[in-house]
This record gives C-alpha cells, structure tokens and sequence, in this order.
C-alpha cells in the first residue's frame, strides 16, 4: 500500500508554497478546479474574496478556524463549509498541527488572480 501511496504523490503536480503553507491542484476542467490545500501551524489566508468563483473547503486534518462574511467557525476533520462567490473569507490554523482541507473551486474563471485581498498578515494587501 505504501508503494502505492508513493506513486500517487509523484503523479501530484509540484506544491506552491506560500508564506502561510501549500497547495496543489489536483483535478481541474471547464469550471471546476480541486486542491489539496496545507495551512502551518499559525499561517493565515488572506482576508479575500472572489468575483468569478465559488469554493467548498472541507476539513481533512487538523482544527480550522473560518471567518466567513464576519461569523467565525471552527472546523474539524470531516466537516465543511460553502464560500459564495464575493463571500468574504478566510482560514486560520490557531493549532500546533497543520490544517490539510480539499478545496472545490467552481465557476467562470478560476485564476490565481481572482482573489482580491482585503487584509494578510504577511502584507500581500
């Protein structure tokens, strides 16, 4: 089983890093995109939002917190959350252990540059 886990992540493309953690896109076709998404212990996403795109995050490891449109939700493994397009949203690891989540992009455009930062603690703003 091991061997076969292996060949899967050398399959996977190559993570992004950011300053708050990874991703990696892991499927993707006309309107939809999916990522595997790592959050460190104490990273941060920006505060952002999204003018073409719709996300569904769902918790795979670790305790997220979610600032969505002003209300927080803490979130655990097998446990998810819907994004509306223009929503305003971010995800915070408050923990010692990484947050892993699959994210489910869906709509018109999917770029990285659909995402208009509102606040970042690492002063991409």
């Amino acid at each position: 089983m091991q061997a076969y886990a292996t060949e899967i992540e050398r399959l996977l493309p190559v993570p992004v890093v950011r300053p708050w953690g990874a991703y990696q896109s892991i499927a993707s076709a006309h309107g939809y995109q999916v990522k595997r998404i790592v959050v460190g212990p104490g990273g941060s996403l920006s505060l952002q939002r999204h003018a073409f795109r719709a996300e569904h995050w769902v918790v795979v490891a670790g305790n997220a917190t979610v600032e969505l449109d002003g209300r927080e939700h803490q979130l655990v493994p097998n446990q998810s959350i819907y994004i509306p397009r223009r929503a305003v949203h971010r995800l915070t690891n408050r923990t010692a252990e990484p947050v892993v989540l699959i994210e489910v992009q869906c709509g018109d455009y999917l770029g990285e540059d659909d995402i208009e930062r509102l606040d970042d603690i690492y002063g991409r703003v």
